[in-house]
Formats: C-alpha cells, structure tokens, sequence
C-alpha cells in the first residue's frame, strides 16, 4: 500500500475522528435526523470557522462535509448510529453508551483505528503501513481526499515543470503565452479579442486584451521572465503604472515566472489604477488549471450507490 501525505497539512477542517462525538451529540436526544441536518449541527458543535466551513477540495465539494461523510459511515459500519430510511440517521444504544462514556470524543487517527478498524473489510488496510505525516494510515483519509493529496502531487510536479519551461523560453514565446492564459479565463470575451504587443517599441506594456468589440474597455499585461530569486520590486510595477497612464488605461496584470517583494505589493494597494500581480506559484497553478500548456492524460470517474434505483 503507497503512502499518502496527511490531509490535515493546511487546512483549517478537523480530521474526520474529531468529527464522529460532534454526530452522536447532534443526535443524542434520539430523533432522526437528515444527513444534511447532521452536518449542519455537526459543524456547529465543532465551531468551525467560516474558512474552514467554505474551505473545499478539488473536486468543488466542501471539505468539512466529505469529512463528516467519513465519520458518518464509520459510525454507521459500528452500529453506533443506524439508517431507518435514505438519508436519514438516529443513534443507537450502542452509540449512545459509548458517547456517554467518552463524551470528549476521539482526537488522533490511531484512536480511531482502535475502534472502527474491526469493522472495516478485511483487506490490507490492516497492515501497520505508516503515512509521511502524523502517522496516519491510508486507510484513516477520505478516497476523496487521498484522489485529491495524489492529484496536488502531480500538479506540483507539473507546475515545477511548467516553470522551468516558461524561464527558458524565449521573451516573445512567454508573452504569448500568458496572453493565451488570459483568453482561456474568459477575458477577450467570446471573439478571443487579445493580442502580444512586444518589441522595442511596446510602450512599457507586453499584450492587452479588449474586454469589447470596440476596444473602449482594455487590460494591459506585462509579462517578466525571471528566475527563481530575482524577485519584481516596486520599481518595476511603478514603470507598468506609467505605462497604463501613457495609453490612457486604469486596469493592468503583471506577471512574472518569480515572485513579487512586499514593497511591490504595497504599492499596488496604494494607487488608483487596478494593477493584479501574479507570481510564478499562482500562474502556473491559473495554466493547469485553464489547461494551458497542459494536457489532461487520464481521467477517473468517482461512482457512488445511486439510491433511487433501490426505492
């Protein structure tokens, strides 16, 4: 069995055990309740912040419900909570007198491996195989969670490609470029109206993008091939703002293939033109995932019961 990195690393969500004594106290006064209502209650009683409540995985679903889902059907694999009808759930006696017992609940993945691990399905998810973090099994995370951990590792290593490329390449090939970027996120609106500019002559900007058919409304780019280390300081986004006023526009993206000194991120807040730095992290993380200078290799899909069929 691979292992996995741990899915609490920068994120704000409790791992799933933290969540099993927040269920069994949203239903402890013994009714039955809606998934959705026990995941409701359930993130209050946690006292989730709202990052952490809006905090979501890859897939676009909320990370404190697909954490909770795991916690769910443990508990439900125990026979400490039960389902009556489709998605509804109430605790059992059995639930019940473990949460009076342990009414601080569970803290640590191995606590929980403790407890459920008997009720899981024989297989090799048994084996004392140790995560990179935490000590956390493969089988403690969410399927979800561990698509998503082996998926932001391949992004890493693409976007760490996509970097050295985009450092070696020619000026006017990385101009291009991240005009091709800006299209494919919608602006230029539906004719792809955008365009490099470059040379010697460019007037201190690389590309602009008409956001009409008429071109009154435009976004200038700048675009800096940098490496690694050579950071854009003030100076740099100063000379983009007087490029902006020389043709008359209020909007600008600078980006570059390094990173941004904070003197130069101040400065953007403190004047009237709309400037939006982005750095080598967040550019190529905007290419993977507008697909550009990317190609997607494979695709999986997810599958789950489809209850309906069953009514």
């Amino acid at each position: 069995m691979s292992e996995v990195a741990s899915p609490t690393t920068d994120s704000e969500v409790p791992i799933w055990p933290l969540f099993v004594t927040h269920v069994l106290r949203a239903l402890s006064a013994g009714e039955t309740l809606n998934r959705r209502d026990i995941v409701s209650r359930a993130i209050d009683s946690a006292g989730l912040s709202e990052a952490a409540r809006e905090e979501t995985l890859n897939t676009g679903g909320l990370r404190s419900e697909q954490r909770l889902g795991w916690a769910i059907s443990n508990l439900l694999k125990a026979g400490w909570i039960e389902r009556p009808v489709r998605a509804n759930y109430r605790i059992t006696a059995a639930g019940r007198e473990w949460f009076s017992k342990h009414p601080a609940g569970i803290s640590d993945f191995s606590t929980a491996r403790m407890l459920f691990a008997p009720f899981w399905p024989q297989s090799d998810a048994r084996k004392p195989t140790l995560s990179i973090v935490d000590e956390t099994l493969v089988e403690d995370i969410d399927p979800i969670e561990q698509i998503e951990s082996g998926i932001n590792r391949i992004h890493s290593d693409v976007g760490d490609a996509l970097l050295t490329r985009l450092r070696e390449s020619h000026p006017d090939f990385f101009e291009q470029a991240v005009v091709d970027l800006l299209l494919k996120m919608g602006y230029g609106g539906a004719e792809q109206r955008g365009k490099r500019i470059g040379g010697s002559n460019d007037g201190g900007v690389d590309g602009v993008i008409d956001q009409d058919a008429l071109g009154l409304d435009r976004i200038y780019v700048q675009a800096k091939r940098y490496a690694d280390g050579n950071t854009v300081g003030r100076e740099a986004i100063q000379a983009f703002v007087g490029a902006l006023h020389g043709v008359g526009a209020s909007r600008g993206v600078f980006i570059t293939t390094s990173a941004f000194t904070s003197g130069a991120r101040d400065y953007v807040k403190a004047v009237p033109s709309r400037v939006i730095l982005i750095d080598g992290v967040r550019l190529v993380g905007l290419m993977i995932k507008y697909r550009v200078g990317v190609q997607v290799k494979q695709s999986y899909d997810i599958v789950e019961l489809d209850e309906d069929f069953f009514e």
